[in-house]
Formats: C-alpha cells, structure tokens, sequence
C-alpha cells in the first residue's frame, strides 16, 4: 500500500517513540533506528486513528521515502461551475419511502443530501468521540497491551471515564502516556481548556 509523505503517523519501539510527525520524516527516523539496529521491533501507526502502517524498508533511507506518494498539491481554480463530487450508487428503500422522495421538492437525490446532512451534523460529536475512541484502543493494544491495569483502563475508555482513565495510566511509560493524552482529547469529552491542550511533543 502506498502513504502519503505527508500523513501524520508516529512510531514506537516498545514503548519508547521514536518520531512523530510527517509519515516522511517518521520512515526516515525508522529506517535510520533499523540500519543501526535491524533486530529492532517497530511499530508505525497513523497518529490520529492508529490503524497501522507497513512501510517498505528496503533500500537507502532515500528511497525508503521516494516511495511514498507526494502530498497533493491543490490545482488552480477553474473557471465555471464546481465539480460537487456527487457519485451514483445504490439505494435500497421500499416502496412507501420512494413514494415519499418522490414527493419532496428537488425529488430523491437531493432530499436524501439534506437528510445525511442533518443526520451528520446530529451526530458528529457522538461519531468524533467514537472515532477517537477506537483509535485509542488501537494505540493501546499495538503498544501497551502489557502494561499494569490494561483492563481497567479498557473499562474506563468505554465508560467514558477520563479522570480514571488519566489516573490509571499515570504509571506507564511517559511517550505511552503522552500519546495516549493525546488521542484521548477526541475520545473523550473536553472537560476544560487544560484537558484539551495538545502535549508537547505535538
């Protein structure tokens, strides 16, 4: 599979980071730590979600990085109308409901745009917190499965108890517990300006 350069991602050997940053800057810090020690264990995630990320080490650190997919550049603006992006698939509905968006003014396609659209704005904290929580967990399982309290702190994530969460943690390693501070901003609700404050290594 091939990444983006410059896709946020960090690495972890054990529970010591190694990087965090750009995915560019990340495989050149992994390759250099493997040509010095090739017998190193590495974990590479995506900073923000933890779904990981399997790098091609082979070769120079170069040509490590020469194999990543550059960062798009966005295009000059074109004149005219704007290209929505609106991509044809299938719905499935009964009758009654066809019968319904028939009805509506602008017909099917754009009721059913309005009605996803309500229903993300609903939801979208509840989803970002989802979101964040899964990653969390991700990260958690790559790197600290071992760890003291690993199944308690579980249970306080998908209890949405952040302040035990934090206290739990408090004895793990400090790259481990930054990055989990980190990640559990979107995973939790804000409780206060100091709990949504990124950690220094950002």
């Amino acid at each position: 599979m091939t990444y983006q350069d410059d896709l946020p991602a960090v690495a972890f050997a054990g529970t010591n980071m190694l990087a965090f940053g750009a995915l560019r800057e990340v495989a050149g810090t992994v390759k250099q730590k493997l040509d010095t020690d090739p017998n190193l264990s590495i974990v590479v995630l995506h900073a923000e979600t933890s779904q990981p990320i399997e790098l091609d080490l082979r070769g120079s650190s170069a040509e490590v990085i020469a194999r990543l997919q550059p960062a798009e550049i966005p295009s000059a603006r074109k004149v005219g109308r704007p290209k929505l992006g609106v991509a044809a698939r299938e719905v499935t509905l009964l009758p009654r409901h066809w019968d319904w968006l028939a009805s509506q003014p602008g017909g099917a396609s754009v009721t059913l745009r309005k009605l996803v659209e309500a229903a993300r704005r609903e939801n979208e904290g509840a989803d970002a917190r989802n979101q964040g929580r899964d990653a969390l967990y991700r990260f958690m399982a790559a790197v600290a499965g071992n760890a003291p309290d690993y199944d308690e702190v579980s249970r306080a994530l998908f209890a949405g108890q952040k302040a035990r969460f934090l206290s739990l943690i408090a004895t793990w390693p400090r790259d481990v517990q930054a990055h989990l501070q980190h990640l559990s901003n979107r995973a939790f609700p804000c409780e206060g300006q100091s709990q949504c404050q990124k950690p220094d290594f950002i």
